[in-house]
């Protein structure tokens, strides 16, 4: 029994140290002589220079009108380049490239109206949302979206649009151009 009372009165001692101790090192809220500011005065606002006046802000109600467009994603194929040359031999292994004639000092062609209308875009990408296809074009420092209905450059309507090619119709002669799409490359007509 003498254990146990030993036990006892060491841990009621060490009770005792440890609740004067947090008593001793209890935070105490301080006073102070002479307040900054007044009890009901207003207190001045400064205004960085450069920055609206608070009675220069407006709520611009207009912007809750909008509707919330969900973002369904985009569609990329990253592994394209890989099965692309397979589609091309037929399902044969590697394509052999395609040996073109060069061209002799004395044959510069001029380009036709439509590539140079064209080449002023560069195609950024392809969205495919709800089976209606976007493709995302840069031209003159700006980003335009194109869809199947719309014209390009005012004189061509597109006709219709794959992850892989852009068909357009000219509105002067109705003739329709293949056009075929690489990322961050300007839209050029197939097999140029």
């Amino acid at each position: 029994m003498n254990r146990q009372k030993l036990l006892l009165s060491t841990l009621l001692a060490l009770l005792v140290i440890v609740i004067a101790f947090s008593y001793w090192r209890m935070p105490r809220q301080k006073t102070v002589t002479k307040l900054t500011f007044a009890p009901g005065a207003k207190a001045k606002q400064s205004i960085p220079p450069g920055q609206n006046r608070p009675e220069d802000k407006k709520v611009r109600l207009d912007l809750l009108n909008h509707t919330a467009v969900h973002f369904s994603g985009f569609r990329k194929n990253i592994f394209q380049p890989l099965f692309k040359e397979n589609k091309l031999a037929g399902g044969m292994g590697p394509a052999k490239p395609a040996r073109l004639p060069l061209p002799g000092p004395a044959s510069t062609p001029q380009p036709t109206p439509v590539q140079r209308d064209l080449a002023r875009f560069t195609f950024l990408g392809f969205l495919k949302k709800e089976n209606r296809e976007t493709i995302f074009l840069s031209g003159n420092n700006e980003i335009f979206l194109a869809k199947k209905g719309d014209t390009i450059a005012g004189n061509y309507l597109i006709v219709n649009i794959t992850d892989e090619m852009l068909v357009i119709r000219s509105l002067a002669d109705g003739g329709e151009t293949v056009i075929p799409l690489s990322e961050n490359r300007p839209l050029q007509i197939a097999g140029q």
